[in-house]
């Protein structure tokens, strides 16, 4: 928020002013609803939010779109990013808020994307064990300066890169939901079908990340929150049963 429109740190009547950014986020838990927090680059003002998320204060999410691990991709896409401080960032948040959840995309086949360079992507997603990721082939848009550089990566070998990237991810995703076996979560739910009820974690953004069923259980509404207990998982999903409140 604060950095992307420019809010800086600055002074009136002999005080210091805060960023914009920290007056919303200090506030986000009076408004009555769950936060989560999309599309923000992990710079360092993000460590301030990290703490906020384990005192509850707004939901532990956070989807930073660090598109590759290559130092030389990313300057081709004009991204910033360094492999190393986002690995440090990612474990110091971890060991603050265990509970984080942490979401992002990424691109494969971008013109100059050679092997060397993909391995670089598949071995941090190895490392960074991330909850939610998406990933999209390159493909040229209309103006794009990104048209006009050299060594375009063949289409076969995009669709090659991806599935072998979804096929890393999806083990990943697997482990980390296998770890929630066991425990009660809270679920807000969606809606009640002739199946059951589904519902959403807090690790669960609408439409983009998983979701949990309960099947069979029909005494709930859409909007009520209930705890569950997590019995199954596979690679994007929970199922569960409601447990007493």
């Amino acid at each position: 928020m604060g950095v992307d429109t420019k809010h800086q740190t600055g002074f009136w009547m002999v005080c210091q002013l805060k960023p914009v950014w920290s007056v919303y986020v200090n506030n986000w838990q009076n408004w009555g609803f769950g936060v989560r927090l999309h599309y923000v680059y992990p710079y360092p003002h993000v460590d301030e939010v990290i703490p906020l998320m384990a005192e509850g204060k707004i939901l532990p999410y956070l989807d930073i779109p660090l598109q590759h691990a290559s130092p030389k991709v990313l300057k081709l896409m004009k991204r910033p990013g360094s492999v190393e401080r986002t690995l440090e960032r990612v474990k110091r948040w971890r060991e603050i808020c265990p509970e984080l959840t942490l979401r992002s995309t990424f691109i494969v086949g971008f013109p100059g994307e050679t092997e060397e360079d993909f391995q670089m992507l598949l071995d941090f997603l190895t490392e960074a064990r991330l909850d939610r990721v998406g990933c999209f082939k390159y493909s040229p848009v209309e103006g794009a300066k990104a048209n006009e550089l050299p060594d375009q990566v063949p289409e076969e070998v995009k669709e090659e890169r991806y599935h072998r990237f979804m096929q890393l991810q999806q083990q990943i995703s697997t482990e980390r939901l296998q770890e929630k076996i066991g425990k009660v979560l809270p679920v807000i739910i969606d809606e009640v079908d002739e199946e059951g009820a589904i519902g959403r974690s807090m690790a669960d953004a609408p439409e983009i990340d998983g979701a949990v069923y309960l099947n069979e259980q029909f005494d709930v509404e859409p909007g009520q929150i209930v705890r569950v207990l997590i019995e199954h998982a596979d690679e994007y999903d929970l199922w569960g049963t409601i447990v007493e409140q």
